[in-house]
């Protein structure tokens, strides 16, 4: 089967020709309509597991991917042949990811129905961006009629997160670069932008948010955004970058973030998904071929939406 793998750490992805897994007790064979690209992908590359979990080389690169149950082993019952489902398949070992034609996963993996109104291979753009957004919402507390404000908006956990937003009644200050991106972002469910590149975010926004969901900002950054927050409020961050004792002195509450990937979430965000609250945002589509671009292009922060990578044609 074609799969993108590298060989070693910190290697090239390279799309190789590698045999079929085989199915065992407790596991499930997927046929791979497509696998969403994260920058958790490269990480792995560069070996942020490598002290927490074995890992197989030749390691097939990637988590989110959406596809069809091809064959099932002893013992399995959440699922069957022929089931249409989408979610993560990172598992131990690492390395037989999701950027391959099949993948055999145990079933205790967090993988669900995959969207009914979407293509299949869109449904594996969701999985990882989707629950994170659904679960900082949830983390921060926020209610109807209250003010968002986002920082790093245009990627695919802010453009889910927009979304999600809107679907609840939460205005959303959303920072971007350029017009493309303001409007882009507005059609998404956006109250408000801030273009950073033609002033700093605290020179245009006076304040007063009843959260921040910071996605980009590195410590110094974070700490400036957080400022923008009322007391009692709260201000998150994905890059680990948060001094709890800090935002406990300005009164807020939140911190630094980590997704909880459950089947849970997955149903919920298919839910949204199907009944056409939110929308996957798809940047790109493309082959086997470009990932190892697109990963490099990942790594520069240049994407836009989300990437799907699709693997089996016609699914």
């Amino acid at each position: 089967m074609k799969a993108v793998a590298v060989k070693e750490f910190k290697a090239i992805p390279q799309l190789l020709d590698l045999p079929e897994p085989a199915v065992k007790e407790g596991t499930l064979k997927i046929k791979i309509a497509a696998a969403g690209l994260n920058p958790f992908d490269w990480k792995t590359i560069d070996g942020i597991l490598k002290d927490h979990m074995p890992h197989v080389f030749p390691l097939i690169i990637g988590a989110d991917m959406a596809g069809v149950v091809v064959e099932t082993g002893a013992g399995v019952t959440r699922f069957k042949a022929g089931d249409k489902v989408y979610g993560q398949v990172l598992h131990a070992p690492v390395g037989e990811g999701s950027y391959a034609e099949y993948v055999t996963v145990p079933d205790t993996v967090p993988i669900t129905t995959a969207p009914r109104k979407i293509p299949l291979a869109d449904a594996a753009a969701a999985p990882t961006a989707g629950m994170t957004a659904l679960q900082l919402l949830d983390k921060s507390g926020l209610q109807e009629g209250q003010t968002l404000l986002l920082i790093g908006a245009t990627g695919g956990v802010g453009s889910f997160t927009t979304q999600v937003a809107r679907s609840r009644g939460i205005k959303v200050v959303a920072t971007i670069s350029g017009t493309a991106a303001a409007e882009r972002i507005l059609s998404l469910g956006a109250t408000e932008t801030i273009d950073y590149t033609k002033a700093p975010v605290e020179d245009q926004f006076p304040g007063g948010a009843d959260a921040l969901i910071d996605l980009v900002s590195d410590k110094a950054g974070f700490e400036r955004m957080s400022a923008l927050v009322k007391r009692g409020g709260a201000a998150l961050t994905t890059l680990f970058v948060a001094d709890k004792t800090k935002l406990q002195e300005h009164g807020l509450h939140g911190g630094n973030f980590e997704t909880k990937s459950t089947p849970e979430s997955l149903d919920e965000l298919r839910e949204l998904i199907d009944s056409g609250k939110i929308i996957v945002p798809i940047d790109r589509r493309i082959t086997p071929e470009l990932a190892s671009a697109a990963i490099a292009e990942s790594r520069g922060r240049k994407s836009r939406g989300k990437t799907v990578i699709v693997m089996n044609e016609g699914l």
